[in-house]
């Protein structure tokens, strides 16, 4: 955990999410994300929209993730806004420079939350109505996650020179081919975006199994885990530092949130408790809290639950730095 014990808190946003405020969707969504950067939270999540992932008509979705991030980003200045995106409906090329690119936008804040769980009849958008067999799933989930990390480390952070008069764009001795050819994917790269403002976007991965877990110690940045016995809490994120550390990673590299959804009847003090018992128990980092179906719950969670972390010394009173990574203490944060 980083120095002083500092809890790490993110929210989870869904866009479609029902609220009976009369206000435009987007105008919702902007009020919910500057509310919880003005309350000093580490990130938000955003879900990803794209349709048909099982047989019932979705939820309304009304955004899509990424899009919705760039929007955000304008209306917000310290946040880390991360953003759901599929390894099916997006090519590892297209999405490696779209998150490249809303890193540049954002001044740092982004990050790509990607699931290790293939979502039922996505693959029928396209163009593979088959899907994948879970483990060519897993084996192409792997190379794509390895592609884009790949093209965003493309240029050195001093590659680009903009040098109008000599003609020189970039130092070519500073700029790196990725030339993959996988089992899956054929990237020649580079990315034409510059280098992020943190070095790369920040990688959540979620929806892990058992044999995802060294896939994660690999990759991410951050492991979201679902909520379970607390008896089980610290062992469970020992196993996840040593499978870092076999990886050959500093095993503070790799933040672990545990997935937490606050009771709909409103004994959020209690909540306070539940978080400072796993966190003092070394079961994670922190906490990613899964809100309710109205908006407005975020006011009870930090009108009530976070003056109570910050009582305990649990949680910052403001933030690091301007980027996602000095939020979360990562390397590469710029500005930690």
């Amino acid at each position: 955990m980083d120095s002083g014990a500092t809890m790490h808190l993110a929210v989870s946003l869904f866009p479609g999410i029902a609220d009976p405020s009369p206000e435009p969707g987007f105008s919702r969504l902007t009020g919910f994300v500057q509310k919880a950067e003005a309350a000093g939270l580490d990130m938000v999540l955003l879900a990803d929209s794209a349709p048909a992932s099982g047989g019932a008509a979705n939820s309304p979705m009304p955004f899509e993730a990424t899009t919705l991030l760039a929007a955000l980003a304008t209306v917000t200045s310290r946040i880390g806004l991360v953003a759901a995106a599929s390894t099916v409906a997006h090519q590892p090329y297209n999405l490696a420079r779209r998150f490249a690119s809303l890193d540049i936008i954002s001044h740092g804040r982004s990050g790509w939350n990607a699931t290790m769980t293939q979502a039922p009849r996505e693959a029928a958008n396209f163009s593979r109505p088959e899907g994948f067999s879970p483990d060519d799933f897993r084996r192409r989930s792997e190379e794509y996650i390895g592609i884009v990390q790949g093209l965003w480390r493309g240029w050195d952070a001093d590659a680009l020179l903009f040098d109008q008069s000599g003609g020189r764009f970039h130092d070519p001795e500073k700029m790196h081919l990725l030339d993959h050819k996988g089992g899956f994917f054929s990237v020649r790269g580079p990315l034409n975006v510059a280098r992020s403002p943190q070095d790369t976007p920040v990688l959540v991965l979620s929806d892990l199994s058992e044999a995802d877990l060294d896939i994660a110690a690999r990759t991410a940045d951050v492991i979201l885990l679902d909520d379970g016995p607390l008896d089980g809490t610290t062992e469970r994120y020992d196993d996840i530092r040593r499978r870092v550390t076999g990886c050959g990673r500093d095993p503070d590299a790799v933040k672990v949130l545990t997935n937490v959804a606050p009771t709909a009847n409103s004994k959020l003090a209690a909540l306070a408790d539940r978080l400072e018992k796993e966190f003092r128990a070394r079961g994670c980092d922190g906490f990613n809290i899964l809100m309710p179906a109205q908006l407005s719950a975020l006011d009870d969670f930090v009108d009530l639950v976070l003056p109570e972390l910050r009582q305990r010394g649990l949680f910052r009173e403001n933030y690091r730095g301007t980027t996602l990574r000095s939020h979360l203490g990562l390397a590469g944060g710029g500005d930690r």
